[in-house]
């Protein structure tokens, strides 16, 4: 015999009791099997059962396991508004490797932000304030791919501006800044696409090292102006427009200057040598003259004549 409890409220409980089935014998004498017959047992009200430790802590861990795992989930899926620099938008990318893209456009800031997340593809920093690209400033962003850093006031490029997009970035835009000088390593071993027209640019032997570091060199060589340049008839020309070697020219340059100096040097020590030797003769004239001036005792009839000579 099975017991199935039932709890009403307080102070009602009934038990349902079932038989096993039961063999009758119909009006013509033949067995008929009769299913069991349920009993409601009424009595006193009986105590509730007692839970244990173990599942008074499961009927509370796991509410608490579902809702951490639903805001692990949403930190995962959806970027934290801590995480976004500020005066910037993050967005989760719908493409693979599903990185962040950061839109920091029209936002007047006069520097890069230091706390972009490390997960950024996409970087907008266009039409800001900025004068000034630190060196590691990027060391971090791994999946960089683009950097968009056009129309701002960036006047020179650092030696370590971009160490650490090496591997990653695919485009970087530097168009509309106030470029003049870059250090000749500042672009070394970057794969990216580099814009760099519409700059100030001076063009010397840094600058055609820079450029020839690059991967798409030629394209960017043939996006800058020489504004000012080591060759006066390069100036406001495009930087291949004049095919000269400017290491070259600075080499020669510095050669020249050297020879100058060389012989500034020498000229002073031979001028100085002259007035040395031409002051010791005007000394000598003037003693031998106060010589000459000295009275001279009278001379003995036998005492040879002393002849002193000066050279």
């Amino acid at each position: 015999m099975c017991e199935d409890v039932q709890h009403h409220g307080c102070g009602d409980s009934r038990v349902f009791v079932s038989q096993r089935p039961e063999v009758r014998a119909d009006g013509h004498g033949a067995p008929v099997i009769a299913p069991g017959v349920g009993s409601l047992a009424s009595g006193a009200c009986r105590a509730p059962v007692s839970m244990t430790p173990l599942d008074l802590w499961l009927s509370r861990s796991i509410p608490m396991c579902l809702l951490l795992h639903s805001l692990v989930l949403m930190a995962l899926c959806l970027p934290s508004a801590s995480t976004c620099p500020k005066g910037c938008t993050c967005q989760r990318s719908e493409s693979p490797p599903h990185g962040l893209n950061v839109t920091c456009s029209m936002s007047r800031l006069k520097e890069i932000p230091p706390d972009v997340p490390p997960d950024t593809q996409l970087l907008q920093l266009d039409r800001n304030h900025i004068s000034l690209v630190p060196d590691r400033i990027f060391h971090g962003l791994r999946m960089l791919r683009r950097l968009n850093l056009s129309h701002n006031a960036v006047e020179t490029l650092g030696e370590g501006a971009f160490v650490g997009l090496e591997g990653s970035l695919e485009v970087l835009d530097l168009s509309h800044n106030r470029i003049t000088n870059v250090h000749k390593d500042a672009f070394v071993r970057l794969k990216a696409r580099v814009l760099v027209d519409n700059n100030p640019w001076h063009c010397d032997c840094a600058l055609q090292q820079a450029l020839g570091g690059m991967a798409h060199n030629h394209e960017a060589a043939t996006r800058v102006l020489c504004r000012s340049s080591e060759l006066r008839d390069q100036e406001g020309q495009p930087f291949l427009a004049v095919d000269a070697d400017l290491c070259n020219l600075a080499k020669r340059t510095t050669d020249y200057a050297m020879l100058v100096t060389m012989f500034g040097w020498f000229a002073m020590v031979i001028s100085y040598v002259v007035y040395y030797v031409r002051q010791n003769q005007e000394d000598a004239r003037r003693h031998l003259e106060y010589l000459k001036s000295l009275p001279s005792k009278p001379k003995l009839p036998d005492e040879p004549e002393d002849i002193s000579t000066v050279v």
